[in-house]
């Protein structure tokens, strides 16, 4: 039994720092509200745009940021992949055009948009090499509600 639990908690340890994305905005506003968190939509081209994926691997994977998204933030992915095998379903990609039409009408890639419950943009960012999370965790505090 004790090797059990041990081989359990080693397949079940590098999920229990994660953080939950979602892809749905209504719902995210829903759960901000309730939970008085700040939603961070972030617009991705996930297997396409290198700073895109920086970003990802360099900031919202770190465990800085993990903890800072548990207790600050309800995270939203609008992904617009290339390759046909990432390609989403064609409610979610209408879903996702339907984002970026209203919160990031130029079509930047990498860019992360801060709102309230109601959909307010509060602020927005883009990848910067020369920042670490913690240096991006620092200017985040001013979004929060």
């Amino acid at each position: 039994m004790k090797n059990l639990l041990t081989v359990l908690s080693l397949i079940l340890l590098p999920f229990s720092d994660s953080v939950d994305w979602t892809f749905d905005f209504e719902a995210a506003k829903a759960s901000a509200a309730t939970s008085k968190k700040t939603v961070l939509v972030v617009f991705s081209g996930s297997d396409w745009c290198k700073p895109c994926i920086q970003l990802h691997k360099e900031l919202f994977e770190s465990d800085e940021f993990k903890a800072y998204a548990k207790d600050n933030l309800v995270l939203v992915k609008a992904d617009f992949p290339y390759r046909k095998k990432n390609r989403l379903s064609k409610e979610q990609t209408k879903h996702n055009e339907k984002l970026a039409s209203q919160y990031n009408p130029n079509g930047e890639f990498p860019l992360a948009v801060f709102t309230g419950a109601s959909g307010k943009a509060l602020g927005s960012f883009g990848f910067d090499k020369t920042k670490r999370p913690e240096d991006y965790i620092k200017e985040f505090n001013q979004y929060l509600r």
